[in-house]
């Protein structure tokens, strides 16, 4: 109790930088004489810790402490490095020269482990960039001006206030508010396909915790059924849950998935390796539009 007692009085030095033996004595539901035993026994583990008396007295932590082996465990000190080391792999955030600054001072090194690029293949780094500015823009609360593709086949332009990014079923996302509709709206990256970050800031407001947002259009349940080569495939695309595999080794899969136009082009990636088993109007959709096709290139 008394070692967890003492943990606690030295975060609350780190965060505030000073107190008062009463204050603590109160926070921790102990006598002041306590605390400061607790204090002395801090000092004689090496933490910079001393009180001052007269009108502006209390406890104080030196400026110039850092956390270091007296505080964190080796397995601690490994966390943030990976922590960092995590961050640092999506080449979006400058934090090589933290990273380096932590490693020496724990006397520890982080393994360069992971790499993560946000860009599609072949974009030339514009997806990163495009990450990169959006970040920037929720962190700062800042409006931006967009150009969206929509779903409904219509190109506008509006200016949302961005909350958070947000990655989901192999795409990022932009949670915001939309002023033009007045509506909090999910906002595929993939489909700004142009963006101006504006001086005009925000007010921070709380995404609702609904997902029925006008982007996610009324889902439906769908079965379809795929070849045994298709396996890798339907498991990069589905959740395991999702799949159940036949005798001769095809695969059924049942899945909620939004009924909109998204959907006919998604089943259209997998070409002749699906076929759609319910629900009958989506199989007939399917079919009007591979036909539109062959019409379209027959010559």
């Amino acid at each position: 109790m008394k070692e967890s007692r003492l943990f606690k009085i030295l975060y609350c030095l780190l965060d505030k930088g000073h107190t008062t033996a009463p204050e603590l004595a109160e926070k921790f539901e102990v006598s002041v004489r306590t605390i400061y035993r607790d204090i002395d026994a801090l000092s004689s583990a090496g933490i910079p810790v001393y009180s001052e008396t007269g009108r502006n007295g209390g406890i104080y932590l030196m400026n110039n402490f850092v956390l270091d082996k007296a505080v964190l465990s080796e397995n601690e000190k490994q966390e943030i490095l990976t922590a960092l080391q995590s961050l640092n792999a999506t080449q979006n955030i400058n934090n090589s020269a933290t990273l380096g600054k932590l490693s020496a001072l724990f006397k520890s090194d982080s393994e360069d482990w992971l790499e993560v690029d946000f860009s599609r293949w072949g974009n030339r780094n514009n997806d990163n960039e495009k990450f990169e500015l959006f970040k920037q823009a929720v962190i700062n609360r800042k409006c931006v001006k967009i150009i969206y593709a929509g779903s409904s086949e219509i190109i506008s332009e509006r200016v949302i206030q961005p909350l958070k990014l947000m990655y989901k079923s192999m795409s990022w996302y932009l949670k915001a508010f939309c002023t033009k509709r007045q509506e909090y709206r999910l906002f595929k990256l993939t489909r700004i396909l142009d963006f101006e970050i504006l001086d005009e800031g925000f007010e921070p407001r709380l995404f609702p915790k609904s997902e029925n947002t006008p982007l996610q259009m009324q889902n439906e349940m769908i079965k379809l059924r795929f070849p045994r080569e298709m396996t890798y495939r339907v498991y990069d695309e589905f959740d395991r849950d999702d799949v159940d595999r036949l005798e001769n080794g095809d695969l059924i899969v049942s899945a909620d998935m939004p009924q909109d136009a998204w959907l006919v082009g998604y089943i259209f990636s997998f070409g002749t390796q699906v076929e759609i088993i319910e629900p009958a109007p989506l199989r007939k959709a399917l079919a009007q539009k591979a036909k539109e096709i062959y019409e379209k290139n027959k010559t």
